[in-house]
């Protein structure tokens, strides 16, 4: 699932008119509507301060607004890129400077969406997935088997502790799960200690495997 992990900010200028698209990640219908008010606070001088927002797992709450502006040129547009990426648990809002030249209900279309992507291209995007941590009990015997299995799935290690035995904690996508253990119990002879321990987020950020 992909989501705002670090929001951000984009301006494009069409006509004279000046579009700023602010991103931000948000949880709630609440925390939404605090940051939709942040902006128009901000930008109190702007004559439009448009916003969208979706939240949940599913897109379970969807809103938007045009601020103003003709009916489904501004608030829905940008809802539709935010929809169009299945990006979840975020918000936007576009503000802007009118600029003297009217652009027509297609170009404000144009514009509050092309705006919305500058933003999102601006924002720091991750695609969250959901899994469990695996502790693994082996012998030295089975240490290079289950190393290759991992490897096959390109899945990382996350800790390993040396005693009279190896112990490996992994981290496994959900969708993983039932396959890697089954491997697992095959290669080793069911000799591997597995222990699934409780369900999380993760994601790759900048290289780097993070717990959410």
């Amino acid at each position: 699932m992909k989501i705002v992990y670090e929001g951000g900010e984009a301006e494009i200028v069409e006509k004279k008119s000046r579009f700023i698209a602010t991103v931000r990640p948000v949880h709630s219908e609440e925390e939404a509507a605090a940051f939709v008010a942040e902006m128009k606070k901000k930008y109190w001088d702007a004559r439009h301060n448009c916003s969208a927002f979706t939240i949940g797992d599913h897109h379970d709450t969807s809103r938007c607004s045009d601020d103003g502006e003709p009916s489904q040129t501004a608030g829905r547009p940008m809802l539709d890129v935010l929809l169009k990426e299945d990006i979840h648990n975020a918000a936007v809002v576009v503000t802007r400077y009118f600029g003297g030249t009217l652009l027509g209900t297609g170009g404000l279309v144009r514009a509050y969406q092309k705006a919305t992507q500058e933003g999102l291209q601006a924002s720091q995007v991750i695609d969250r997935k959901k899994g469990r941590k695996l502790l693994i009990g082996t012998d030295y015997t089975g240490m290079g088997k289950i190393q290759y299995l991992l490897g096959q799935r390109g899945l990382q290690i996350l800790d390993t502790v040396y005693t009279e035995k190896v112990e490996l904690s992994v981290l496994v996508p959900t969708e993983q799960m039932e396959e890697l253990e089954k491997a697992i119990v095959e290669a080793t002879n069911a000799t591997a200690q597995l222990s699934w321990e409780e369900e999380l987020f993760f994601a790759t950020i900048e290289k780097k495997l993070q717990i959410l």
